[in-house]
């Protein structure tokens, strides 16, 4: 089968019962014609029928004479005559006497036929037309520009090549007429051929085009429906299905045309259930309709204030809405529900080991949220040792301080509070320089100070000097108690951390006796 003018991209060979081109199960052409006549044998006196079907892109099929008694098989190749002169190429879609049947059905009369087929189709046609088609995505896109600059409320869909490219047919929507007499002038300047403008429908577009629809399979315009019907939103209404457009509506975005398909079985199904019920009288109050199972023919309702559903059948509404209907109250609903089997549920056993359900689908966001907690942990930790770092670096400066400087940093300590809201952000370190370093200075302190806070000082910071607790002194020199230097550093740094911590709990009543 030739794939020049495939819609699907497939092969050459068809992907259902592989009988070289006969089937229409999935074949390389849409609008297939089963041949079931070909296996038949004719009688001896049998002449076939001088009339076959060619089909060109798209779903375009048109019949030509076959005078010359050409032997040709569906899907051969043949050059025939184009509508006005040259010749062009197109693909066997039918033959022998199912294309009269063709015909009868398109009351197409033979007189009509006068098209006639030229050869089976050679190497040098095949170029031919394999390079007008090669051609066509770019005029396509061309006169599209051309339509825009005259502003043209027109979209041009497709371009359809003659096989000598002497004439172009080109496919466009709108949504009234359009004068396009400027745009073929600009287009015949530029292509330098003969053009012919042809509007079609939404679903004509779509089905050259041709998809996938909702359903999984290709679309019903481009294999095999040929008549389109109207399609209105009643025959959703009647099938109960919801009022969306986005559902209802196909590619060419008009209604699926497959709501026509069981409108007819849905339309047999419903006379036999009443019209317009709104509420029943019952002697426990009125019950309002909910739903109704048309083929199983039963009909749901509820009462007020009850989320229960009583199913009824159809038939036993009629029967209440009489009695309605003659001033008469029905017994409750709920001693006439039906009782409905509740579905079996099979369990299928699989011979392999479904793995499917064993991961968790948020397992990548829990991973993720994981990462991020870790990632904001880390930062905080880092932060607080460089807070750390900084404060440690404060007291490093002043080991190597001479004595002089020592004995002056309890005055200048007590000057700095004076100048005002500078030695607030740095209020953490003066305590450092002026607390921990000059025990002696820092000692007399809450002699001064009224309150408990200074006598709990008083009982914590002599615990400095003692031989657990050493204060951290200049870089070289030894402890007093004999420990190594990293060792004190590290028991140094923890008691300056505590006494930050409290200095800063208590920062305005530590500096006063300081500025004293």
């Amino acid at each position: 089968m030739g794939c020049g003018s495939c819609s699907t991209g497939g092969g050459c060979t068809p992907n259902g019962c592989k009988s070289n081109g006969s089937c229409g199960t999935g074949g390389c052409q849409t609008m297939e014609v089963h041949d079931w006549l070909s296996n038949l044998d004719m009688p001896s006196n049998y002449k076939p029928f001088q009339v076959t079907e060619i089909k060109f892109k798209g779903s375009r099929k048109e019949f030509f004479l076959n005078n010359d008694n050409i032997y040709l098989e569906i899907g051969e190749l043949v050059a025939v005559e184009g509508p006005t002169g040259g010749f062009d190429v197109g693909h066997v879609s039918l033959t022998g006497e199912l294309v009269r049947i063709q015909m009868k059905r398109r009351k197409t009369a033979l007189d009509q036929v006068t098209k006639k087929i030229y050869r089976k189709a050679t190497e040098a046609d095949v170029e031919k037309w394999n390079a007008a088609k090669g051609m066509e995505w770019e005029t396509m896109h061309k006169a599209r520009k051309l339509a825009l600059d005259l502003r043209l409320q027109m979209k041009i869909s497709d371009v359809d090549y003659q096989a000598d490219k002497t004439k172009a047919t080109f496919f466009y929507t709108a949504d009234g007429r359009v004068d396009f007499r400027e745009l073929i002038k600009k287009m015949a300047e530029s292509f330098r051929i003969r053009i012919e403008m042809r509007q079609i429908g939404m679903r004509q577009e779509a089905g050259r085009l041709g998809g996938i629809g909702s359903c999984g399979r290709e679309l019903c315009c481009s294999t095999w429906l040929t008549n389109f019907k109207t399609v209105s939103t009643a025959a959703a209404r009647y099938q109960n299905l919801s009022l969306n457009t986005l559902k209802l509506a196909g590619q060419c975005g008009k209604l699926k045309c497959c709501l026509n398909y069981e409108l007819d079985t849905y339309l047999d199904a419903l006379k036999d259930i009443p019209d317009r019920i709104e509420n029943l009288d019952t002697e426990a109050g009125y019950a309002r309709h909910q739903k109704t199972d048309i083929f199983k023919k039963i009909m749901w309702f509820s009462y007020q204030g009850d989320e229960n559903w009583i199913p009824v059948k159809a038939a036993r509404v009629k029967e209440i809405m009489a009695m309605n209907k003659a001033g008469k109250k029905a017994p409750n609903l709920k001693e006439e529900a039906v009782q409905i089997a509740a579905p079996v549920v099979i369990e299928k056993s699989f011979d392999y080991e479904n793995v499917v359900g064993q991961d968790s689908l948020t397992r990548l966001d829990e991973r993720s949220r994981g990462k991020n907690n870790q990632n904001r942990n880390n930062s905080q930790k880092n932060s607080r040792n460089n807070n750390q770092n900084r404060r440690d670096r404060v007291p490093a400066g002043d080991k190597n301080a001479g004595p002089n400087n020592r004995s002056q940093q309890p005055a200048q300590g007590g000057q700095k509070p004076q100048q005002g809201n500078k030695p607030q952000p740095n209020g953490p370190k003066q305590p450092q320089n002026s607390g921990q370093k000059p025990q002696q200075h820092v000692v007399p302190k809450p002699q001064h100070v009224n309150g408990p806070k200074p006598q709990n000082i008083n009982k914590q910071k002599p615990q400095q000097p003692q031989a657990q607790k050493p204060v951290v002194k200049a870089e070289g020199e030894a402890g007093a108690d004999g420990l190594k230097p990293e060792q004190s550093k590290n028991k140094s740094r923890n008691n300056r951390r505590k006494n930050n911590n409290r200095r800063n709990n208590n920062n305005g009543s530590e500096n006063k006796p300081a500025t004293e």
